[in-house]
């Protein structure tokens, strides 16, 4: 059992709908604690939390209530987090995609430095004791090719990258000036069940998989020799939990963190991950599956990606449990069985 969970606290989870949000409020109704999710349902789906109720029991479902609540709503999302008053916010919220950005900048800034500046004043009105915000391996920019280290950064590639990196500032001033403590995750390449393979900002391993499964032919943006450090949602959840029950002395307070595996996977590597593991579960060749069309490198995409995950290692004893492989396993068994 991780620190801190052993007595019940009340847990606040914005983007309670999304991806990441609905297995980090699953997992915490299933260690028994109090949870308030918020969303505003942009890009979280009704679904997701459908998925989560079935998933515990009713008496641990009982423990949770759900606001349709937008963060740009300044007074509407201070009202909330007073009434609910949490021990912990777990920030997921945000309108997530580099390609999205560059389309639409004003709404990915909105969402993502006013509505993250609404939660975190909020959160010192109230007093609450800790905030874990998403921050993403984007910030990194064009620092190079080598392992991404917390404390360089080069220059940001698009506006979402700006926007997640305003935020890591807007939350380090916040503990210096308001004593709140904050934990910036700096997520690389998340993937796992309830994400959303829809729409032209879908992530590459769902719609990936999605078409793969109906043997409908996958483009690479690029060559397929672009890596990144891909990162099962457990290990995710895991890194969330432990940033919010860490000791106040723990480094980790007031700063940044990877969670990535420390590993590397070129895309065309990812691709014949999937297609062996698809292969598998539905009982075909794998060359019947078509091979990826090779398209343009997108603005804004860089060409390799790697965690150095030491820091999160040493201060939040975070340790990957799923590797890429083992997750593409678990995640193509799950959502193959859904069809079958």
């Amino acid at each position: 059992m991780i620190t801190g969970m052993d007595a019940r606290r009340t847990w606040l989870v914005t983007g309670a709908a999304g991806f990441i949000g609905s297995h980090l409020v699953e997992q915490l109704l299933l260690a028994g604690q109090r949870v308030v999710g918020v969303d505003n349902f942009s890009t979280g789906l009704r679904e997701n939390l459908d998925l989560v109720r079935g998933a515990v029991s009713a008496e641990r479902g009982s423990l949770f209530s759900f606001f349709e609540q937008d963060i740009r709503d300044r007074d509407g999302i201070s009202e909330l987090v007073s009434r609910s008053k949490p021990d912990v916010i777990l920030h997921q919220a945000a309108l997530g995609s580099v390609p999205r950005s560059i389309e639409d900048p004003l709404s990915s800034h909105e969402s993502n430095v006013d509505g993250f500046i609404n939660m975190l004043d909020a959160a010192r009105k109230v007093g609450v004791q800790r905030v874990v915000y998403a921050s993403s391996s984007s910030v990194y920019g064009d620092i190079g090719d080598g392992a991404k280290v917390e404390d360089r950064l080069g220059a940001a590639l698009s506006p979402y990258a700006a926007t997640k990196r305003i935020g890591e500032i807007y939350a380090q001033v916040y503990g210096r000036t308001y004593g709140l403590e904050t934990v910036g995750l700096r997520y690389f390449n998340v993937f796992g069940p309830r994400q959303d393979p829809n729409g032209p900002y879908a992530a590459v391993i769902p719609r990936w998989l999605a078409a793969m499964a109906k043997k409908n032919p996958t483009a690479i943006y690029g060559d397929g020799s672009g890596s990144r450090d891909f990162c099962y949602i457990t290990n995710v959840v895991q890194a969330n939990l432990l940033a919010a029950s860490v000791p106040s002395s723990s480094a980790a307070i007031h700063s940044v963190v990877n969670i990535g595996c420390g590993a590397t996977t070129t895309l065309m590597q990812l691709q014949q991950l999937l297609r062996r593991h698809i292969a598998r579960v539905v009982g075909c060749q794998v060359d019947q599956i078509p091979e990826p069309a090779l398209e343009p490198i997108r603005q804004g995409d860089v060409p390799h990606s790697l965690a150095d995950i030491s820091f999160a290692r040493e201060s939040l004893g975070y340790n990957p449990t799923h590797s890429v492989e083992q997750g593409i396993a678990e995640l193509v068994q799950f959502e193959l069985a859904k069809t079958a």
